[in-house]
């Protein structure tokens, strides 16, 4: 299978950005990674990077029990960041969300707001469940889910890296081979809100590759922004 992967991140409304994003790819196999550092916490960018940079050059192909090493791979990328924040002496966080393919499995694991979704043979198969309050809400039916975005609640994130507990990553992985058409879509918050999960079904279907891809939904996002947005981040992944 080929892998074809457009990723881009945007300082949106505010005078910096504080997402990061990275991906390795070795042949048919890859690791994808988006994290959001928080911006009610000082140097976000900082922690961003060091959760995007911990999970790149930690991955390697083929490793027997993916599930088990993300769990143990995202508690060291919230140990380093914690390393950093004690050398800074400044409490960071960020979420991270990132995605495994290893000969045709995947696996994916996130900690907070950031997003995954995958799609198979032309729908939703999968989205990742925020790690936040509203989207607690949402799931109590109190809100529709499109409403999350706009909850007051949406950004009181119920688990970050960098801090001694409520780090864990809820780790998933399909069950079956990946197929040729399959996609996966990884993004910040900033970029989720602008988007309803049908729409981005419609712009896969439409998209001749994976920056094709990307460039229709922030076609979509720039009509929406009406300005002092978040930072937005989003990576867009295509198997043929």
């Amino acid at each position: 299978m080929i892998i074809d992967v457009y990723e881009y991140s945007n300082q949106g409304g505010r005078s910096y950005n504080e997402d990061s994003t990275g991906h390795r790819i070795e042949g048919e196999n890859g690791i994808f990674v988006v994290a959001d550092g928080l911006g009610g916490h000082a140097h976000g960018e900082v922690a961003s990077a060091a959760a995007v940079e911990t999970v790149t050059t930690d991955w390697t192909p083929n490793v027997p029990n993916r599930m088990a090493w993300f769990t143990e791979e995202i508690a060291k990328a919230n140990a380093n960041i914690m390393g950093i924040s004690q050398q800074m002496g400044d409490t960071m966080k960020s979420t991270i969300v990132t995605l495994s393919i290893d000969n045709g499995m995947a696996v994916w694991a996130h900690s907070g707001d950031s997003r995954l979704y995958y799609f198979h043979r032309g729908w939703i198969a999968a989205v990742t469940d925020d790690h936040s309050v509203a989207y607690k809400k949402y799931k109590a039916g109190e809100i529709d889910k499109d409403e999350i975005a706009f909850d007051e609640d949406q950004s009181a994130l119920l688990r970050t890296l960098g801090g001694a507990d409520r780090f864990e990553p809820d780790v998933n992985g399909w069950p079956e081979l990946l197929e040729p058409g399959d996609a996966f879509f990884l993004c910040s918050d900033g970029a989720w809100e602008f988007l309803k999960d049908e729409e981005i079904l419609i712009d896969l279907l439409k998209a001749e590759n994976a920056k094709h891809w990307a460039e229709l939904m922030m076609l979509r996002m720039m009509d929406r922004i009406k300005g002092g947005n978040d930072n937005f981040t989003l990576q867009t992944i295509m198997l043929s």
